[in-house]
């Protein structure tokens, strides 16, 4: 049976609800996890402010093995943990799990890209200053890094809107979850070509704003 878009178009804004609040609370979340964890990829390797061997190669290969999995096999992979953590394995809120563990260790190395772009003769000159390396870290490594990760965030973010659209294929809710629910299961043109447009809507807003904070975070 046709659906009439008009009449559904409230089911759609609560699925980009759904989409935006996953997003959002994934971002923040992963934020709060990757980037200490960015930080210590950068202080602890060889030549580092806090140089620590052993702790770098261990940290490095666990984050480069969270990364290597692909995000549909990991939302399957971890179900049992998700049911754990929240009771269920299926809408908005499991989806927030495995979406926090999926983009925490890009998010981790973006910022360890942002920092390493920061040029060496700030931080000698920091030293030579007396200054510690925790100061350093927070008023030296992450001012000078602030516009590139702001830009690296604005990645991670859009890279979200799209892994929770494939949190649809297991119930995950939002605009994904709708996709497939109808446009994909009851060949619902109408209910598709809206979800991607709502999608694309989202990811231009997000790079727009990305855009114009790091421009301004640079001029300061």
């Amino acid at each position: 049976m046709q659906v009439d878009l008009m009449e559904f178009w409230p089911r759609i804004l609560q699925a980009t609800n759904e989409t935006l609040l996953m997003v959002g609370i994934s971002l923040l979340a992963a934020t709060i996890i990757g980037l200490p964890l960015g930080i210590s990829l950068v202080v602890t390797r060889s030549g580092g402010l806090l140089e620590n061997k052993a702790f770098f190669r261990i940290l490095n290969s666990v984050v480069n093995f969270f990364r290597s999995i692909p995000f549909i096999i990991l939302l399957v992979a971890i179900l049992p943990l998700t049911r754990l953590i929240v009771g269920t394995s299926i809408g908005t809120a499991a989806a927030v799990v495995p979406l926090v563990i999926f983009s925490a260790p890009y998010i981790a190395r973006l910022v360890e890209s942002s920092l390493l772009e920061v040029k060496s003769g700030v931080i000698e000159a920091a030293e030579a200053m007396g200054a510690t390396p925790w100061q350093i870290i927070f008023r030296v490594y992450i001012p000078e890094a602030l516009s590139s990760m702001v830009l690296n965030l604005t990645i991670a973010t859009i890279g979200l809107v799209g892994a929770s659209a494939m949190a649809g294929f297991v119930g995950g809710g939002g605009l994904g979850d709708l996709a497939i629910a109808y446009g994909y299961q009851r060949f619902e043109t109408d209910i598709m070509i809206a979800t991607v447009l709502l999608l694309v809507l989202i990811v231009q807003i997000t790079q727009t704003i990305g855009n114009i904070l790091s421009k301004r975070i640079r001029r300061q």
